[in-house]
């Protein structure tokens, strides 16, 4: 009995140990970590990773029943049960609002620093009968590039702010495009604009936040959010379409959802399919979204691989009011 007792007691607290970081986790999921001021570093990003801790939110239940610390157990299975309702419901599709408007085809895709293969993307385009196209790292060279391989042809409208590194973005569109101010105040170009189907107005924002890694990418990262339009600003169908450095798991990308904006992916139940991180060094992220105004319904989602990028491009058919 003396040599089992301090192994048992070893073994309570390996249980207790468990079933606290994944209870932690849960918690800061389900309060918005993200909300409280002068959370950064690593917090952020680390709770784009909650789909992965409710993957393995068996483990602290299953050790801590193997190690007989029932207590532990219940705590390690409560967790699994919160985590499991933030990360499932993203599986299935949800419904739609009735409409009878025209559809609109978005892409949007991340070019690494202007590197993704343009051919690709501008065969993406013509493939699908893309309508608007919103890049991010846009750069000079990769306008050249676009131009070289047609894209002004299936677009031939524009709101473009190409700049060197990750700062530059653009819009282009098959219908005329008005430029709307931009996101201000932010370190990487959001451009805006608008356009006109069947005389309903529609404005779209080329979205690019900085990724929250440092106090003033945080900074930027939250004064983006904050400045996004409404759903229902100046009458017209808002569309939000980028890299958003975010996942469902961020307070603040709920946030925005809950101020009228549905999010393509999650609407057709493929918000579990990552678009960062596939196919270089980084854990699968859904980090790219189209958000649209929760009265357009969501009739088609798809990710797409694109050569010279991190990023996969997004595409969605939305079908309007």
């Amino acid at each position: 009995m003396t040599e089992t007792l301090p192994r048992r007691r070893t073994g309570h607290r390996i249980a207790w140990a468990a079933a606290a970081l994944w209870t932690t986790w849960a918690v800061a999921r389900t309060v918005g970590a993200d909300r409280i001021p002068h959370v950064g570093g690593f917090g952020l990003p680390l709770l784009a990773l909650t789909p992965f801790a409710a993957a393995t939110s068996i483990v602290p239940v299953g050790l801590a029943l193997a190690l007989r610390n029932r207590r532990a157990a219940l705590l390690a299975a409560g967790a699994a049960a919160v985590l499991a309702a933030s990360v499932l419901p993203r599986a299935f599709a949800a419904s739609a609002p009735s409409v009878t408007g025209p559809n609109v085809r978005i892409l949007t895709v991340n070019l690494m620093f202007g590197r993704a293969d343009a051919a690709q993307i501008v065969n993406l385009v013509a493939a699908h009968k893309v309508d608007v196209l919103s890049v991010q790292e846009f750069t000079p060279d990769a306008l050249a590039a676009f131009q070289e391989n047609g894209l002004d042809e299936l677009l031939p409208h524009s709101v473009l702010a190409p700049q060197w590194g990750a700062e530059g973005s653009g819009l282009y569109s098959r219908h005329p495009l008005t430029a709307l101010p931009p996101i201000h105040g932010t370190v990487l170009h959001q451009p805006r604009a608008s356009l006109t189907l069947d005389g309903r107005a529609v404005h779209v924002t080329a979205v690019h936040p900085l990724p929250p890694i440092s106090p003033s990418a945080v900074a930027d990262w939250r004064h983006t959010y904050a400045s996004f339009p409404s759903a229902s600003a100046d009458g017209a169908v808002q569309i939000l379409a980028g890299d958003f450095n975010s996942t469902l798991d961020h307070a603040a990308f709920r946030g925005l959802l809950a101020r009228g904006y549905t999010d393509a992916a999650d609407a057709r139940g493929s918000a579990l399919t990552p678009t960062w991180g596939v196919t270089m060094m980084g854990p699968p992220l859904t980090l790219d979204h189209i958000v649209t105004s929760s009265t357009v319904a969501v009739r088609a989602y798809s990710v797409h691989p694109i050569t010279g990028t991190d990023h996969r491009a997004v595409l969605a058919t939305l079908h309007l009011p």
